[in-house]
């Protein structure tokens, strides 16, 4: 059989940006599993001895045939490209043919690999300049397993620099999981001096790959969005997936988990980084950032890989375009629809309720409480009656909501307030006394008139039109000049005209805040970001009455 695997011409060579590629233990996997996914495999086995310097990387993938396992480790070879035409639209993860041969210079290196046409596989050992040894015939399944062993013994200094072995252990952990959410359908099994150490199961998207990884996030509190993307003359040019973290769900201390991914290789890529933290803003906690997986499908020419050596720096065309989609991705995903209601996340809360409950009744059997099978529709959400002049009781196709009615309000108006910052003149102006310059130049930031009325006096002709009739408008104000930009006094405003709690409300004046409350863009949590809504589905009800207990035998069904 013909050779698959080619040397590049030297002007292709020329092309390729150079550097070391194989550096750490985490770049021997990442290079190694990366040819592994190029083949085509669905399970892909990781054994690493980091004590002995040694990783061993098998997969079911296509194999290769003894001709091109001659060829593997010489340089600048692979099967990937051909001439420089093909450097322009890289489709393939690993491409140029530089990792075998720098593995074969600085370990042993040894392949064995059987295409599922040919009765044996054969196993072949290189030496250090990457030329194959004797094959050896041996009995194996359809795939390839490379095993790297003794590295960097020729190179004692670079053993000295790399981190401690722990640390090189949690690099390899995570190059694994990136790779596993850039490929959720491939299945990862991890071992780690002979003994298991993590496995990672497949699904359709990453999202059933996260909480896998985050052990405190479950499926139900992710949502997933693929959006077409448009680009030159209005045509479809690509594609791009977000899985995002709800905000009333999961949020994270540090933005480690903000994650972008272009053509199934995670990236460094600070403008959609950016943009997808902006687009969280005012949704979560202060100091919280959010859990969002950005996967974005580009056509090969609009994207060159020969920015780093590693290919984890890229260039991308139109990136303003790719960052307004990846806003309205993650917009979409962050708005209540219908496939977002079953809220596994709320589970544990209704859970902990209904026991409470339980707890003073007759019985006394232990239940836990499931999220609804069935998405419910988000139409008909209906005020029934206010709980303690605080919460709206809502009637649900579904079940029944309560929503704080003070925070969803406070949405409502911080939206309204972001879309339409107006101030108006002041019938009588409010005066205020000693303030600061500071303070001064902040209300005239803000854009409010404020003119010097006599000693240390100062006179605030114009307010924000919320304020403008409000009796403790002064001390709004005063509140406003105390710093912060124009979000941080969207805020304050949106705060202090929401409706207080302990306010009663009429039936037609919860519906109208109902109604408002969910046309927001944002409407799970409020600017500061506390949730908003807890949905108590009808089937945690029917758990708790025991309705499942007596189907056919109780004359209330």
């Amino acid at each position: 059989m013909e050779s698959l695997i080619q040397t590049l011409p030297a002007e292709v060579v020329h092309l390729i940006a150079a550097g070391e590629v194989i550096d750490s233990l985490a770049a021997v996997v990442r290079e190694l599993a990366e040819n592994s996914l190029d083949a085509g495999a669905t399970r892909v086995a990781v054994s690493v001895w980091p004590d002995q310097w040694r990783v061993r990387v098998a997969d079911n993938g296509a194999g290769m045939g003894l001709a091109d396992l001659r060829r593997a480790a010489t340089p600048h070879s692979t099967s990937k490209i051909r001439d420089r035409d093909d450097l322009w639209k890289i489709k393939s993860l690993g491409f140029r043919g530089e990792a075998l041969h720098s593995l074969a210079q600085l370990a042993s290196l040894e392949i064995c690999s059987r295409q599922a046409s040919d009765g044996a596989g054969w196993r072949v050992a290189y030496d250090g300049d990457g030329t194959a040894q004797t094959p050896e015939a041996v009995a194996m399944a359809p795939g390839t397993i490379v095993t790297i062993a003794r590295l960097f013994e020729i190179w004692p200094a670079r053993r000295e620099g790399l981190p401690p072995l722990a640390q090189q252990l949690r690099a390899i952990q995570r190059v694994i999981q990136q790779m596993a959410l850039c490929h959720p359908t491939v299945t990862w099994q991890v071992e780690q001096r002979d003994r298991p150490w993590f496995s990672l199961w497949p699904g359709e998207t990453a999202q059933a790959l996260i909480p896998q990884m985050l052990r405190e996030v479950r499926p139900g509190d992710l949502q997933t969005v693929t959006l077409p993307v448009l680009l030159e003359d209005d045509l479809p040019a690509g594609q791009i997936e977000a899985v995002v973290g709800l905000p009333d769900r999961c949020h994270r201390r540090r933005p480690d988990w903000v994650c972008v991914a272009m053509n199934g290789r995670m990236v460094r890529s600070p403008e959609l980084e950016q943009a997808a933290l902006g687009a969280f803003r005012r949704t979560l906690p202060r100091d919280r950032h959010p859990v969002c997986f950005l996967h974005l499908q580009v056509p090969p020419e609009a994207i060159d890989w020969n920015r780093h050596p590693a290919k984890a720096e890229i260039y991308l065309h139109q990136a303003e375009r790719w960052q307004d989609c990846a806003r309205e991705a993650i917009a979409q995903a962050l708005h209540l629809s219908a496939a977002q209601l079953p809220a596994g996340h709320y589970a544990d809360r209704v859970g902990s309720v209904l026991k409470a409950a339980e707890a003073g009744g007759a019985y006394h059997a232990s239940r836990t409480v499931q999220p609804a099978d069935t998405p419910p529709s988000l139409r008909g959400l209906r005020a029934i009656a206010q709980v303690h002049n605080m919460y709206i009781l809502a009637e649900h196709p579904s079940g029944v909501w309560l929503v704080e009615q003070h925070i969803a309000h406070e949405r409502v108006l911080y939206e309204e307030l972001r879309d339409r910052w107006q101030t108006v003149p002041l019938p009588t102006p409010v005066v205020l006394s000693h303030l600061s310059p500071a303070q001064r130049e902040q209300l005239q930031r803000l854009g409010l008139d404020v003119d010097l009325f006599g000693e240390d006096l100062w006179a605030v002709r114009s307010a924000p039109e919320p304020l403008a009739a409000r009796p403790d408008c002064a001390d709004a104000l005063i509140e406003l000049s105390l710093g912060g930009d124009l979000e941080t006094a969207l805020v304050a405003v949106a705060c202090r005209t929401a409706i207080r709690n302990g306010t009663p409300l009429s039936l037609p004046e919860m519906q109208t805040l109902l109604d408002r409350w969910q046309h927001t863009q944002n409407p799970r949590t409020c600017p500061h970001g506390r949730p908003i809504y807890l949905s108590l589905e009808e089937s945690s009800l029917a758990r708790f009455f025991r309705r499942h207990w007596v189907i056919g035998k109780s004359h209330g069904i």
